[in-house]
């Protein structure tokens, strides 16, 4: 299973969790099978490229999503492209797939997505 983090550098496993997802400068791509750790650069819609970040992570290949929140927008683009989105995460990359992995991070929904970055028709923001 590939799980992605927003995150703040490129430390791998000890990057740190980005509090907005679609503003990071990074997600480190971890997969669960081979403990492969990978580090792509944010180059969404919030950097000025065509992709709005969820596309962009759908496309390198990611089953998971864990990050502290996002959009309602960014939450229905993953939906439509079958990555799990969980909430709540916090700390750095490992502390997010050891709260993952022990159930203590919530599955998110419109009802606990970031009001503040709700999808708004003029602006598409994330």
């Amino acid at each position: 299973m590939r799980v992605c983090v927003p995150t703040m550098d490129q430390d791998g496993l000890d990057a740190v969790v980005g509090e907005h997802f679609g503003r990071v400068p990074f997600y480190t791509l971890v997969d669960t099978e081979t403990e492969e750790v990978k580090t792509i650069r944010n180059t969404g819609t919030h950097h000025g490229e065509a992709l709005y970040p969820a596309q962009i992570i759908a496309k390198e290949g990611a089953d998971v999503m864990l990050c502290a929140g996002l959009g309602r927008r960014a939450i229905g683009i993953f939906e439509e492209e079958g990555v799990h989105v969980f909430v709540g995460a916090e700390g750095t990359v490992k502390d997010a797939l050891d709260a993952y992995e022990n159930g203590r991070l919530q599955e998110a929904t419109d009802a606990n997505a970031c009001q503040q970055h709700a999808y708004r028709r003029e602006t598409h923001d994330e």
